[in-house]
Formats: C-alpha cells, sequence, structure tokens
C-alpha cells in the first residue's frame, strides 16, 4: 500500500513538471519579441542616459546641461549622437 502511494505522487510530480515545461516553453515563445523589444529599450535608455550624464559633465564647463530623465534619455539612446545634438540645439534656442 505504501509503495502505490508513493507511485502515484511521483506519477503526479512528474506530471506537474512536463506540464510546467510545456507552459513555461509556450509562455516563452510567446513573449520572446516583447521582451526582447523591452529589454533594448531599457538598455537604449541607459546607454542615452549615460550619453547624457557626459554631456553635461563637459558642458558643466561651458555652464550648459540637458535635464536626464526617461524621455530624454530613450530619445538619446534611439537616436544617438544626432539626438544629442538635437536636444543641445533646442536647449539653446529654446
Amino acid at each position: 500500500m505504501g509503495l502505490e502511494l508513493e507511485m502515484e505522487v511521483i506519477v503526479a510530480y512528474v506530471v506537474g513538471l512536463v506540464i510546467i515545461y510545456v507552459l513555461g516553453y509556450a509562455l516563452y515563445k510567446i513573449f520572446k519579441k516583447p521582451l526582447k523589444l523591452l529589454g533594448m529599450l531599457v538598455f537604449n535608455g541607459v546607454l542615452g542616459g549615460m550619453a547624457l550624464l557626459f554631456v553635461n559633465f563637459i558642458g558643466g564647463f561651458f555652464d550648459f546641461s540637458i535635464a536626464v530623465n526617461p524621455i530624454t534619455a530613450l530619445v538619446a539612446g534611439f537616436l544617438g549622437i544626432p539626438g544629442i545634438v538635437l536636444m543641445i540645439l533646442l536647449n539653446t534656442v529654446l
């Protein structure tokens, strides 16, 4: 009797693990592209923020700065150097 109960528990664990594996694989396939896009968005935002901090460091010698916020960091991250130049021009004009 004890052996049969243990076999049922083992079979239940194996079936549960298979279900979790299949469900995890399906969710991975479904959300692979959106998570990759979100990761790229965060990565570009961090790089843009670092670039803006560098511009603000150099601009500190000339009494110039650009606000570092999520919007400006994403613009700098997506557009790169042209985006930073655009923000510098907009900051001096406006």
